[in-house]
């Protein structure tokens, strides 16, 4: 699918009702110390960068916070695996959105050989009480797996090649991922597999058309966290203090910007 078959103006409004609940979520966590992580795993081109920007693109970035890492430094590789995600946790009134994860060993890792087959397999074995502690710690986590098609994939690597503004997306790793297909499928079944708990259930989302994915994506999010609206208190700003005597009345720059446009 190229095209999705939902139309701007209407993908538009059902987003913004959609933030519009978000931004209630977001001060309910405030009020009440919930504690909240979500992670984003998924093929490459899925849409894990646009689905995350939709959710954050209208709350407080002291509320939602985005972590992506990148590959570890030399000292973060001599520290257990786990241990540079768990700094990033939250802390009361805090939600974490991890863009890929501690599945890196599951995926790119495993696959690339960047680690070896006794740390991969004692992840699969251990990640579960990782998750776990977490949870009966009071964190609410929420694992979502992004799932897109080899054609509407491949479409999307196109896009990005023919795309100045997209170029920047594309790196080795991406076109190794493209050739291993079927690679990753088995890495990927077998993380599912081992990680799917009662506990900390993953959730696929099927984003072949990138606008109902993140519509479904914000919408089953919302409905997993309990929550409530809080009444808005309107402030009453009053009236200016006057200037008083001595004050300039502006601000004195020596350079400012062309107004270009």
């Amino acid at each position: 699918m190229s095209k999705s078959t939902l139309p701007e103006k209407e993908y538009e409004e059902k987003l913004e009702k959609l933030q519009e609940e978000l931004c209630m979520l977001q001060s309910y966590v405030r009020e009440h110390g919930l504690r909240i992580v979500v992670v984003f795993e998924g093929r490459d081109t899925a849409g894990k960068g646009g689905t995350i920007k939709r959710i954050v693109e209208r709350v407080s970035p002291r509320i939602f916070r985005v972590v992506a890492l990148p590959a570890p430094s030399d000292r973060e590789k001599s520290q257990m695996y786990l241990q540079r995600y768990i700094q990033h946790m939250p802390a009361k009134g805090e939600i974490v959105l991890f863009d890929r994860s501690w599945y890196n060993r599951a995926g790119v890792e495993k696959i690339m050989g960047f680690c070896t087959t006794e740390e991969y397999q004692k992840f699969l074995v251990e990640v579960p009480a990782f998750e776990s502690w977490l949870v009966e710690d009071g964190i609410i986590l929420i694992k979502y797996f992004l799932d897109v098609n080899q054609e509407e994939q491949e479409r999307r690597f196109i896009k990005r090649v023919d795309d100045p503004l997209r170029q920047w997306k594309l790196s080795p790793m991406d076109i190794t991922s493209y050739r291993k297909w079927w690679d990753y499928t088995e890495a990927y079944e077998a993380m599912i597999q081992a990680s799917d708990t009662d506990k900390a259930p993953w959730y696929r989302i099927d984003t072949d058309d990138k606008r109902r994915s993140r519509l479904n994506c914000i919408s089953h999010l919302l409905s997993l966290i309990p929550y409530k609206k809080i009444h808005f208190e309107k402030p009453d700003f009053g009236e200016r203090e006057e200037r008083k005597k001595g004050q300039p009345k502006k601000i004195t720059f020596r350079h400012t910007v062309p107004s270009v446009y």
